[in-house]
């Protein structure tokens, strides 16, 4: 089973097509169905996801952006502010848009690491759950004030 760190790192194939510029994306409205939880760097979210022993496989909605070094993990709406404050963490919600990917290969700039199933609701990551494990694997980072 290919891990996390595994999902993040694009295949020779999927580079191929986002250089013939077979990938697409579309900006989504966060705060209605989900916040998004961006972390950074990108590695942090990912070991952070490892920690939480999630599986890839479970359809937890999850995008990088690999020219930013950004991992999005999609939280139910309402509650990523619960995050807010940690160094190298930032909350959509309300009023802000992410980038996410329309087609399998999506872009450089918005790749599912692990894309959602077809499922209503969408199978959201925990955010308690989210923000305790890092806090854990940042313990010399003190928690900032909002």
């Amino acid at each position: 089973m290919a891990t996390w760190h595994q999902l993040a790192e694009p295949s020779d194939q999927r580079r191929a097509l986002w250089t013939h510029g077979a990938d697409r994306t579309r900006w989504a409205a966060c705060g209605q169905a989900w916040d998004a939880v961006a972390i950074t760097p990108k590695t942090r979210g990912l070991d952070v996801l490892t920690a939480m022993c999630l599986d890839p496989r479970d359809g937890h909605p999850v995008i990088a952006d690999l020219l930013s070094n950004v991992l999005y993990v999609l939280v139910p709406s309402g509650t990523g502010r619960a995050a807010a404050g940690l160094p190298g963490v930032r909350v959509l919600s309300t009023g802000d848009y992410l980038m996410v990917p329309t087609t399998e290969p999506g872009s450089a700039a918005a790749h599912w690491i692990s894309p959602p199933h077809d499922t209503t609701p969408p199978r959201l990551v925990h955010t308690d759950r989210l923000f305790d494990h890092l806090n854990q694997l940042t313990p010399d980072m003190r928690r900032q004030s909002p």
